[in-house]
């Protein structure tokens, strides 16, 4: 058995190790698409109670912290990003069968804004202030 002292000694470094410990990157994502009126309260029901399936796939994809709001005809979507490749992550997202069949519940309530590119859904926005 381990001496106090020895014990103390070692729970202090592994303290000071948790210190230095690399933080987990995050990089925040805002981006912005319109709802069409006459399915506006549609898919506010679909997003008061999504399936659960979608909210796992969201956070083994490394979402979290995931919000959308409503504002004059736009939705607003904010979420952290945790992993190390988002294309990839992305893609794992768009293969799932579960989240192909949510968005064919979604997408037909949503439309691009005028200025998303050419095939862009959800048109990123850029973040002017953070503060943590």
């Amino acid at each position: 058995m381990l001496k106090p002292r020895y014990w103390i000694i070692g729970m202090m470094i592994i303290l000071l190790q948790s210190c230095f410990q690399e933080k987990e990157e995050i990089v925040r994502y805002g981006s912005v698409i319109r709802v069409k009126p006459e399915k506006l309260d549609e898919y506010k029901a679909l997003h008061a109670d999504p399936w659960p399936g979608i909210n796992i796939k969201l956070k083994q994809c490394n979402i979290r912290n995931y919000s959308i709001y409503y504002r004059d005809g736009h939705l607003f979507s904010y979420f952290e990003y945790t992993g190390d490749d988002f294309e990839q992550d992305m893609k794992k997202m768009a293969e799932d069968s579960l989240t192909q069949a949510w968005w064919k519940l979604t997408d037909p309530c949503q439309e691009p804004v005028e200025s998303a590119g050419t095939g862009v859904w959800w048109a990123p926005m850029e973040e002017v202030y953070h503060l943590d």
